[in-house]
């Protein structure tokens, strides 16, 4: 019932010398299909891998700018703290708030010892009116005014005994316990 193949001629019979048959051409397929299924799974992994290290990257990223908003508010805030303290106005009611008062001229100490100017002690000034009472500061040693060396000198050179039994650098009785009371002066501004 049903007829032998004929014979391919022509073109047809070209295109089958061309192509092998169909039996043992499976078998050497098999490896190369599970190459390339194994380059495209291996590629896919990979792709999925960069995608979560990007995303972690991006929010890892956004942290940081929103970390870095806040530093530079905070540091915005605090640079205009600074500025309003700066202003002069605010140092100067913050030092009389602190019992400072204005200074007088200046006086300088050359290399040689010497004074350049006329040192003054500074003064303060009669309080203006003002709506609150400020704490009055108590009296305060004047960091300008020191101790004449010669004064000192002459003084515990004076209060030896004339046979000689007390040092000459023992300080008298007498000015000891004022000089125990008296705090040591300090610089303004250190």
């Amino acid at each position: 019932m049903s007829k032998p193949a004929a014979p391919l001629k022509g073109r047809a019979a070209r295109l089958a010398r061309l192509m092998p048959s169909t039996g043992p051409s499976t078998a050497a397929r098999t490896p190369f299909v599970l190459l390339v299924v194994l380059l495209l799974g291996g590629g896919l992994i990979t792709l999925l891998l960069l995608n979560s290290a990007l995303n972690e990257g991006s929010f890892r990223l956004s942290e940081l700018k929103r970390d870095t908003t806040e530093l530079t508010d905070e540091q915005q805030a605090l640079q205009r703290d600074v500025d309003s303290r700066s202003q002069p106005d605010a140092l100067e009611r913050r030092a009389r708030e602190l019992g400072m008062v204005p200074g007088g001229s200046p006086a300088f100490l050359d290399p040689d010892g010497t004074v350049r100017g006329d040192p003054t002690e500074a003064t303060a000034p009669p309080p203006s009116p003002s709506p609150s009472p400020s704490p009055t500061p108590g009296p305060r040693a004047s960091a300008g005014a020191a101790p004449d060396p010669d004064a000192t000198a002459t003084g515990a050179s004076g209060s030896a005994s004339p046979s000689g039994s007390a040092p000459a650098t023992e300080p008298d009785s007498a000015t000891a316990p004022a000089a125990e009371s008296t705090p040591p002066p300090t610089s303004p501004g250190r």
